[in-house]
């Protein structure tokens, strides 16, 4: 995904917050693999999605709060 403020492809924090907010489909399903094999950037995801749990509508963010957590207590 190309992040309109950035100038990396590199998932920061702030290209995840991009990624989580205005990505499509296809780049949730890229996250997501490269997610599964990189705890480090799982916690990353969390850290992003846990700014925005205040928000009850930010419903993106909210799912891949949840995703994190199962992902990481899992692991």
């Amino acid at each position: 995904m190309l992040h309109r403020h950035l100038n990396h492809q590199q998932y920061t924090l702030a290209a995840l917050d991009d990624v989580i907010d205005r990505g499509k489909r296809e780049d949730w399903a890229q996250l997501r693999a490269v997610a599964l094999e990189d705890r480090v950037l799982m916690e990353k995801i969390l850290h992003v999605a846990l700014a925005h749990a205040g928000d009850v509508y930010a419903q993106r963010y909210h799912f891949w709060r949840h995703y994190a957590e199962d992902h990481l207590r899992v692991a």
